[in-house]
């Protein structure tokens, strides 16, 4: 095996024995179908050191290994781009995102992007791998994004994110007061009418449904913390503008630019369990430069 290989191990419980190693890596730790197709590829499994197949029955005290992964090529170009590295291990790299960088490339953003400079620092460091991001934030929202560093990991985290087991925190400061402690918007997002970017709240949208909290109340705005419950495109930032507290900076949804000219939002926290240990894994990013300027403007006019 080469130095990129990754070898997931689990010990067989009383409860696993007669049952096929297929059926225990399906439905005990839900591994997808196109991942089980993988491992029959080749000498993937063993038990106990020694080669054996996925459709073989085990029993309780066996020790399966699996090697979950190789080199892989590049799905898109490294470039040498500074990365803010949160946290990382053999399945997980968690980075803290800057402002004015996509996630990901795209027509109007090919280079310069968030994944090139992923790609090119797995380059750096001898690993070759694609670029498996678990979820997007818009451009100009800064902090945290996780991106999965196999084929496993980014199953396993997608499996979480799908049945709402991945829980994502975002501060952001808003105009005006709100005098509510803590509510909920639940109201419908689609897109604009004449717009491919814009969203808005409306009857005929994608259900979204945003928790927010008052962490502090200054004269003229509110700093908030909001929880998701759904991930639509511009979900906070259309939340926002929907019940008239639209985000500092914010021009596309009415936000006023004279304190900062980006969104003021941040992903502040991403929480899930391990790919592999699955023991719980909190990843927290601090506040940008531009955020930290903003609160002491704000307490300037308290």
């Amino acid at each position: 095996m080469n130095n990129q290989t990754t070898l997931w191990e689990y010990r067989l419980q009383a409860e696993d024995s007669g049952q096929k190693y297929l059926a225990i890596l399906l439905h005990k730790f839900h591994f997808s179908l196109k991942v089980l197709q993988r491992l029959k590829q080749g000498e993937r499994v063993w038990v106990n050191g020694r080669f054996t197949y996925l459709t073989a029955r085990g029993k309780e005290g066996d020790l399966l290994s699996i090697q979950l992964f190789s080199d892989e090529e590049a799905n898109i170009p490294g470039e040498d781009l500074p990365l803010d590295v949160l946290y990382e291990d053999e399945y997980i790299l968690a980075v803290n995102k800057p402002i004015d960088q996509v996630v990901h490339p795209n027509h109007r953003y090919p280079t310069n992007t968030l994944g090139n400079a992923v790609i090119g620092y797995w380059k750096r460091r001898g690993e070759h791998r694609q670029y498996r991001p678990i979820h997007r934030i818009d451009r100009n929202t800064s902090g945290v994004v996780v991106i999965a560093k196999n084929q496993f990991a980014h199953q396993q985290l997608a499996w979480q994110l799908e049945r709402g087991h991945l829980h994502k925190r975002y501060h952001g400061f808003v105009q005006g007061v709100v005098r509510e402690i803590e509510g909920t918007i639940d109201d419908p997002i689609g897109l604009a009418p004449d717009s491919f970017i814009k969203r808005q709240t409306q009857i005929n949208g994608q259900p979204a449904r945003t928790h927010y909290r008052v962490l502090h109340r200054y004269p003229a705005a509110t700093f908030l913390e909001f929880i998701l419950d759904t991930g639509r495109t511009h979900q906070i930032r259309a939340h926002c503008q929907g019940f008239g507290h639209p985000l500092l900076g914010d021009d596309l949804y009415g936000g006023d630019l004279t304190f900062i000219t980006r969104q003021a939002l941040h992903s502040s926290m991403y929480a899930f369990l391990h790919p592999a240990t699955r023991l719980p894994v909190i990843i927290r990013a601090p506040f940008p430069i531009d955020l930290r300027v903003l609160v002491k403007t704000l307490k300037v006019q308290e």
